[in-house]
């Protein structure tokens, strides 16, 4: 897979690409990382990448003559004149779509990425228009540019490329991911997937630590048992912190009695 990253600030992507899971995909030849600089792409002398807006208002906003160029550079056709399916150009930007693990699979399946990191007040809006196939963001807050988002996507991206985990399986049974795309990849049955909902929780040795102990059910052998206690304490902590997955997902009947058993109410 091969990914470019169009940035005003190049030496930001020093740290996150030099480690960890991005590392030794990039090693092993499996991911294909470039940064590019987009003040390479201005032409006067101060290497201008950013104008006021038409209409006045506070900020800067990034010119689209050096992104439109850099990815032409890339050699990758506007928009409309793109047959290629296997490829798409991204804006970060505070106003896209929220970027999950459904939108990082869709990724994950394409040979080329281009990450657009917007900066300042925003960019020039024909660069979503006629550009980019996609605008993203990594949620609901502002950040000084989409430099951090695009560390972020690179990463969940990148981890889903077969070989770059050791263990691909382990990919399949996260927080967020829902059954079809466990069935899809090849994953573990839904006695370990989260279904769309929160990861299960998780303990290694000691059993006994500072007096804080390991569930008994997990140290039982009953492969069935744990799957329920699996199932139950994952529904138990996206209650509790995110239950707004609840309303997405589809639960099934066993799932909506241990709901009913947590919450006091039928569904």
């Amino acid at each position: 897979m091969k990914i470019d990253i169009v940035t005003i600030f190049p030496e930001f992507f020093r740290g996150p690409l030099d480690h960890g899971i991005i590392r030794r995909a990039r090693e092993s030849g499996l991911a294909t990382i470039e940064v590019h600089d987009l003040r390479a792409f201005a032409h006067d002398r101060h290497k201008t990448v950013d104008d006021r807006p038409f209409g006045g208002g506070e900020g800067m906003v990034l010119k689209p003559e050096p992104i439109f160029e850099c990815i032409e550079a890339l050699n990758i056709a506007p928009r409309e004149g793109r047959k290629d399916a296997r490829q798409s150009v991204i804006l970060l930007s505070a106003q896209g779509k929220r970027f999950d693990q459904s939108v990082a699979n869709e990724l994950a399946a394409l040979e080329r990425v281009v990450l657009i990191c917007g900066r300042y007040e925003g960019v020039d809006e024909r660069v979503g228009q006629y550009l980019a196939d996609h605008e993203l963001s990594i949620g609901d807050y502002v950040l000084s540019g989409g430099e951090l988002g695009a560390a972020v996507i690179v990463d969940c991206v990148t981890r889903l490329i077969p070989g770059a985990v050791g263990n691909q399986a382990s990919t399949q049974q996260e927080s967020f991911t829902t059954f079809s795309q466990a069935q899809a990849g090849n994953g573990p049955s839904s006695t370990c997937t989260s279904g769309g909902l929160l990861d299960y929780p998780h303990y290694t040795r000691p059993a006994d630590f500072r007096g804080m102990g390991v569930p008994e059910v997990l140290a039982s052998g009953n492969h069935e048992e744990i799957r329920r206690w699996r199932r139950r304490t994952a529904i138990e902590k996206t209650l509790r912190n995110r239950p707004d997955l609840l309303d997405k997902t589809a639960l099934s009947d066993e799932d909506r009695k241990l709901l009913a058993q947590i919450t006091g109410k039928n569904l």
